[in-house]
């Protein structure tokens, strides 16, 4: 379901954060300058695992505020998946968006959502994400058109998505957009 604009202003995520049960990066993608230079991505990746790690994010998202920032969260197994967006977000559609992202790395992973399984198909993870938000514009958030997309840029190919290097999935995302713009 994507969401409509009103009046000008659209939904704004600001980052999308997978982390281990350590902290650790997963998949991570920024869609502003908040965090301008890699250490103080880092700084704000331990400084909200820290705040976080000791809630119980399993059974439903969470919602924290953090640096003038509302963070929504969720913890599956070994991995901790994040949405932050600005102190002017809807908590629902950061939510939504979480849920997205969440239920469609459930779907492409066959359900076995841990870090190993995240890591052996990273490819598709990182893809989700460029499905779901693009330039901090929220494009999609139903978990399954999100999974049948990023499954669906290998089609052309043959060969299964999960298969293929980083750089053939971007070129094959590459292409996909080039011909939606050219419809």
């Amino acid at each position: 379901m994507a969401f409509p604009l009103h009046y000008g202003s659209c939904p704004v995520v600001k980052n999308i954060l997978l982390l281990d049960s350590e902290g650790k990066r997963v998949a991570i993608k920024y869609y502003c300058d908040d965090w301008p230079t890699n250490s103080a991505k880092h700084a704000f990746e331990k400084a909200i695992f820290t705040k976080t790690q000791k809630t119980n994010a399993r059974t439903e998202a969470e919602i924290a505020m953090f640096d003038n920032n509302i963070v929504v969260y969720k913890f599956v197994q070994d991995l901790h998946f994040f949405v932050t967006g600005g102190d002017d977000e809807s908590e629902l559609i950061l939510a939504t968006v979480l849920q997205g992202f969440f239920d469609a790395v459930t779907l492409l992973l066959r359900s076995n959502v841990e870090q190993r399984e995240a890591l052996e198909n990273l490819d598709l993870v990182l893809l989700c994400l460029d499905e779901i938000v693009d330039g901090g514009m929220i494009l999609e958030t139903d978990g399954s058109v999100i999974g049948g997309k990023v499954a669906s840029h290998n089609m052309d190919d043959g060969s299964p998505i999960s298969e293929q290097t980083i750089s053939q999935a971007l070129a094959t995302a590459r292409e996909h957009f080039t011909r939606s713009l050219l419809r």
